[in-house]
């Protein structure tokens, strides 16, 4: 039996990118996780063994040295046939681990570029580890489209390089779990305290710069000033921005503003919401907007690759340029104030999911290539 091997920095990735995956592959052959211990309680109901690793998420070189080390280690221990790693440092120290233990088959998923935003020596630096990813992986998957037309044009991939799944994401999107659901919608309404005539607003993602948050926050401060019957919905937890800096920005509409750090059922709150809202700087695909889509809400997002693949601007959502908050303000504003465009734009976006970007779909071709360079 094929021994294959998920690589990831922390369980909750896995958890929300990977299960599908691992449960199809577990169907076939012998599978196991690594990733850091913290969060191993969201693995449990997996056919598969988990092995803990200490992986530090932000540069640390003797512990980046040291989880080096382990993992070759632990992949001549293990004999494996193939390693598929995600998350940008994960991968590196993966594809150069396996390829030093050497493993056949080191296939790495790229979820967007830390440097893509970035300027100077960073840039240089950040765009130089997603190279040397590529030199020690056999295969390169890539979560969309206009993220690979980058990574070819930054010269990072080399023409006819990078697999994208499908039409692209990083796993697809299940429509059992993610749907419009009258009654999640009224339970979750109730308990931030939201009454049945209000807009909700969502954002779901971490609290970081990169994301937009300040730029959000921003836009609905302005928006609050107009309406009163308009609530902020933030799910997730604090990166590089604290939730106290929201409301200072909105510090005059604080209670207009939700919080929840932290869920594993982020369907239910797609469910209650109205708008979903990603102003984000990166993203190599956007994940959380198709999760909408299914749950038949429309998008206000920032025109960037990887975005631009999951919204169908003017059908499914509204995009504007990144970093212009007037433009933010004025897209959620349409959507607002026009109950019918949002309904037609949400029901278009759970049908272009559903046909686009299935998690049957993805997983499926995601086996198919697994069987295939293993074969």
């Amino acid at each position: 039996m094929k021994n294959i091997c998920f690589v990831a920095t922390i369980p909750d990735v896995v958890h929300s990118f990977l299960k599908g995956y691992i449960r199809a592959a577990a169907e076939k052959w012998s599978v196991k996780i690594i990733a850091n211990f913290s969060g191993a309680e969201l693995l449990g109901d997996l056919s598969a063994q988990f092995i803990p690793l200490v992986i530090k998420r932000k540069i640390s070189p003797w512990h980046d040295l040291l989880a080096l080390i382990q993992l070759t280690i632990l992949f001549r221990r293990e004999r494996f046939d193939l390693v598929h790693s995600i998350m940008p440092k994960t991968g590196l120290l993966a594809m150069l681990a396996g390829w030093l233990a050497g493993v056949p088959i080191r296939m790495h998923t790229f979820t967007g570029q830390v440097w893509a935003n970035r300027r100077g020596w960073k840039r240089v630096a950040l765009k130089m580890f997603d190279k040397l990813t590529v030199m020690f992986a056999t295969h390169i998957l890539v979560d969309s489209p206009s993220q690979r037309d980058f990574l070819l044009s930054e010269g990072v991939l080399k023409v006819g390089k990078g697999i994208v799944l499908g039409h692209g994401s990083i796993c697809g999107v299940s429509a059992e779990r993610f749907h419009p659901n009258v009654k999640i919608s009224r339970t979750i309404r109730a308990e931030l305290n939201i009454t049945p005539g209000q807009t909700v607003i969502l954002f779901l993602g971490r609290l970081s710069h990169d994301k937009g948050i300040l730029d959000l926050a921003a836009a609905f401060a302005d928006i609050a000033s107009r309406r009163n019957d308009v609530v902020l919905v933030l799910v997730g937890a604090e990166e590089d921005v604290s939730f106290t800096r929201v409301q200072e920005i909105c510090v005059d509409y604080r209670d207009h503003l939700r919080r929840v750090s932290f869920t594993p059922y982020p369907e239910n709150y797609m469910a209650a919401a109205d708008i979903f809202c990603l102003p984000s700087y990166r993203e190599g695909f956007g994940q959380v907007i198709i999760e909408a889509g299914a749950s038949g809400v429309p998008t206000v997002a920032s025109r960037i690759y990887g975005i631009t693949d999951a919204v169908e601007d003017g059908k499914t959502g509204l995009l504007f340029s990144m970093g212009n908050i007037a433009a933010l303000t004025e897209n959620l504003l349409t959507l607002i104030q026009d109950q019918a465009l949002r309904k037609k734009m949400g029901q278009a976006a759970r049908l272009r999911t559903l046909e686009l970007f299935s998690s049957e779909k993805i997983t499926g071709e995601l086996i198919e290539l697994y069987e295939k360079v293993m074969a």
